[in-house]
């Protein structure tokens, strides 16, 4: 196992039932550590099979899966009948990911704040909406930081803003070295910012390029809108290593010293929070849509 994999799988197939019909077979895959890799596919294919194998909820029928590291998962559908408030079901979670009470019940306290469900903290699940129980979902996958953070239709039921905040916690997490693999019905979902997308057809799983479609509006979704940031730089100071690695295109060199980033808007917090507390920090001249998008825009 290649020491910056998260998980590992290798000739994997996975059918329910003796002698059933295959649902993936011949399946070979590592995801990186720091990654984010979306699954496509059409409904049926076996994306949420092959999600529940990387996060361990389903064993393999045949193949191998190796180097698995500390994961957390958000199913398609969350078992709301449970006997918990949202508070508690949060805690518990967290303790049973290693969490120390204390910690456990002040992170479970901050994501339902990240996710406006603060003022369910106390509600039973079983009362909950279909939009308050997702976010109690995807809580409880990112309370305890997981290594690979595995999302089935995760987004689904959210409201705008906390899909917002969910897309700045995949960030976050491929930031901070952590793997995140999705599954999302909606081709928009953080568009241009997957390292790698793979589909599911018949029972294998095949890696795409950009190449792959040769339909234009499906390649500009996939490019995503991005940011234009042009930032001014201590003499001689390279760009963080984060800033570099989201980059879509970087000039420099212009005659006042500014150095000009396009970036995936979804990146865009933090690779501005990554300038400003960069040691010794880049001043920020402006952030703005490239101009051809401001076109677009226009029309």
């Amino acid at each position: 196992m290649e020491r910056d994999l998260a998980v590992r799988l290798d000739g994997v197939g996975r059918r329910y039932g003796m002698g059933g019909t295959w649902v993936l077979r011949g399946v070979d895959l590592g995801i990186r550590t720091g990654s984010l890799v979306r699954v496509e596919g059409a409904n049926g294919t076996g994306k949420s099979t092959l999600l529940r194998l990387l996060a361990g909820i389903d064993a393999p029928s045949e193949g191998r899966v190796s180097g698995r590291r500390r994961t957390a998962f958000v199913p398609e559908r969350f078992p709301a009948a449970l006997p918990f408030t949202a508070l508690g079901y949060l805690t518990h979670m967290g303790r049973v990911h290693g969490l120390a009470a204390g910690a456990a019940r002040r992170g479970a306290a901050e994501w339902l704040e990240r996710f406006g469900a603060a003022a369910y903290a106390r509600t039973p699940l079983s009362e909950l909406s279909k939009g308050s129980s997702q976010k109690v979902a995807v809580a409880q996958a990112l309370l305890a930081e997981p290594d690979l953070l595995v999302l089935d239709e995760a987004w689904t039921g959210l409201d705008a803003p906390a899909r917002a905040a969910l897309d700045r916690a995949v960030s976050d997490r491929t930031a901070e070295g952590g793997a995140v693999v999705f599954v999302d019905h909606d081709p928009r979902r953080l568009p241009g910012v997957a390292d790698e997308t793979y589909a599911v057809i018949g029972t294998a799983l095949n890696r795409l390029t950009e190449t792959d479609t040769s339909d234009p509006a499906r390649a500009a979704e996939r490019q995503g809108p991005t940011v234009l940031i042009e930032v001014q730089g201590p003499q001689g100071a390279e760009l963080p290593a984060p800033v570099t690695a989201a980059s879509v295109a970087t000039a420099a060199g212009t005659p006042d010293g500014t150095t000009r980033l396009t970036v995936p808007r979804p990146h865009s917090d933090r690779i501005l929070r990554e300038l400003l507390t960069a040691r010794p920090p880049w001043h920020v001249v402006t952030v703005s849509a490239p101009a051809g998008e401001r076109r677009g825009e226009e029309r």
